[in-house]
């Protein structure tokens, strides 16, 4: 960038540091984190490079460690060739909900790589486009949690917990069910027809655990905001919780697994008109509950008990009830039953019916784009 003409000039016209855009996003992240002490993980996923951001704490009390990555070979465009090789055919099919021929599969992936500005032009093709972009996360998730590890061969101060905890050297920073934030950016998810497929995408790409909120970049304002952090870090966190995220709302998913058809967890969800909303959460289920935005475009809040079975995990150890407050969001409160570790049904036919109804639940697409 150093290099491009007319850099020198443009950096006449500046008090403040020119920052590359994935440097950029990657400290309005850590600003946000470190001014709410919370963890949060940020993804940008664009034509040619998916870059992921994360901010973790290793231990109680300990400041948060910033990581970010950037997955060169994984894009929705220029790159999206590299993605189909790399997940391979039967991992972006296995989120599609209806067969399709693998010459057309190869052919439209073709097309997207050398006419990258094109945009799906049918519903199918939709489909078939944000099956890829979670393949796209998944793998650039990964390779993130690869490289955000303790260091190896540094000597650390222990404690007897900390021993008691067995975390080694060139373990990953990486811990889902203390995140509290994930925040998607990029044009498959921020220009999503309906903002339920970019919360699908972020829930089927990142497999959050525990109570996590989701968010979208609106209107691709956090590098600006990542180089206003450094000047005004108030000013750019207001400006990022209310107007350039948009609050999807928050995934309820408890870690661990049961016989299909159990119960994974009851649920009591005390919502701000005082409506309750009860019941219990089957394993391979998803249900949605409406919780939207105030006026003041920040997420409405709500009271829940929630009290995963035997052997599940909200948080604080399997089968402890978590009492706590739910964010909501354009999309709402996502209940998410289908286990972590997640797997999909092996056989074809039970799996595209549960495809299906976990789409139908979310309102993730068309009634008749999934009963063709």
């Amino acid at each position: 960038m150093a290099q491009a003409p007319g850099y020198r000039k443009l950096m006449s016209w500046t008090d403040a540091p020119i920052m590359p855009t994935p440097g950029a996003v990657g400290l309005i992240i850590k600003t946000i984190a470190d001014m709410e002490n919370i963890e949060a993980v940020g993804v940008d996923i664009g034509g040619a490079t998916t870059d992921v951001f994360s901010v973790f704490r290793p231990g109680e009390g300990n400041e948060g460690v910033f990581n970010r990555t950037v997955s060169a070979n994984l894009g929705m465009s220029y790159s999206v060739s590299n993605v189909f090789a790399e997940a391979t055919l039967p991992m972006v099919m296995r989120w599609v909900p209806f067969n399709m021929n693998e010459r057309d599969l190869r052919n439209r992936v073709k097309n997207k790589m050398i006419r990258p500005t094109t945009i799906p032009q049918s519903m199918e093709e939709l489909i078939f486009e944000q099956a890829i972009a979670k393949e796209a996360l998944r793998l650039a998730f990964v390779q993130h949690k690869n490289f955000a590890t303790v260091l190896k061969g540094v000597q650390q101060q222990r404690t007897i917990a900390d021993a008691f905890e067995q975390t080694a050297s060139g373990a990953t920073l990486v811990n889902m069910m203390t995140l509290d934030i994930l925040v998607g950016s990029g044009g498959v998810l921020s220009h999503a027809p309906r903002r339920q497929q970019a919360a699908l995408m972020l829930i089927d790409g990142f497999l959050p655990e525990g109570v996590t909120r989701l968010a979208v970049d609106s209107i691709f304002m956090m590098p600006q905001l990542g180089v206003l952090s450094t000047v005004q870090k108030q000013a750019a966190t207001e400006v990022f919780n209310k107007d350039c995220l948009i609050h999807l709302g928050t995934c309820v998913a408890p870690a661990g697994q049961v016989k299909k058809g159990g119960p994974v967890m009851d649920y009591k969800i005390t919502l701000p008109d005082g409506r309750v909303e009860s019941g219990t959460l089957n394993f391979g289920e998803m249900k949605l509950i409406k919780l939207g935005v105030g006026e003041n475009g920040l997420p409405l809040k709500a009271e829940a008990e929630l009290k995963p079975h035997h052997g599940l995990d909200l948080g604080r150890g399997k089968g402890h009830d978590v009492n706590t407050e739910l964010s909501g969001g354009v999309v709402g409160i996502i209940l998410d039953g289908r286990g972590r570790p997640f797997e999909l049904p092996r056989d074809e036919n039970i799996r595209v019916e549960e495809l299906k109804s976990w789409m139908a639940e979310l309102d993730i697409y068309p009634a008749e784009a999934l009963n063709r």
